[in-house]
């Protein structure tokens, strides 16, 4: 059996703020569709990617802001961030796990990040974040070797 993650749902307070977000971060716009006063749809997705985020009026009762985490897998975290970066977006530093893990961008705070990336190299190792206007929060993840398994 197939299954594929197709959308993620991003809760914002303002739908025109984030479009603006997203559109800056050079995401493709798929729709922004309003059906009345009380519904509209925006669909993002970012290149290279097969899921999407979708936002908007009336489609979601969590907070905006509440997203943690979602990850962007990346081939050269130095790259990307730079990319991010000249298109105005706020981003952290790159970083990795202090204690030499694999677990270092999912650590609840910033406390277990040590700057820089992995000295080792490793895939799935080193990171950078950052948020939205609404504070749901973003992290780049850089994979240059797939586990075995992972396409």
């Amino acid at each position: 059996m197939d299954i594929k993650l197709e959308v993620v749902v991003i809760p914002v307070s303002d739908v025109d703020r984030a479009k603006a977000f997203y559109e800056k971060l050079g995401w493709l716009l798929d729709i922004d569709y309003v059906a009345n006063k009380d519904y509209r749809i925006v669909q993002f997705t970012p290149p290279g990617s097969g899921a999407s985020i979708v936002f908007g009026k009336g489609i979601t009762s969590d907070q905006p802001g509440s997203i943690d985490h979602l990850v962007l897998a990346v081939y050269e975290i130095n790259a990307a961030r730079d990319e991010l970066l000249s298109h105005g977006i706020a981003v952290s530093k790159v970083f990795h796990d202090a204690d030499g893990g694999l677990g270092g961008g999912f650590h609840a705070g910033t406390e277990a990040r040590a700057p820089g990336p992995d000295p080792k190299g490793r895939s799935y190792a080193s990171y950078a974040s950052f948020s939205d206007p609404d504070g749901n929060s973003w992290l780049l993840q850089e994979i240059k070797e797939r586990l075995p398994g992972r396409v």
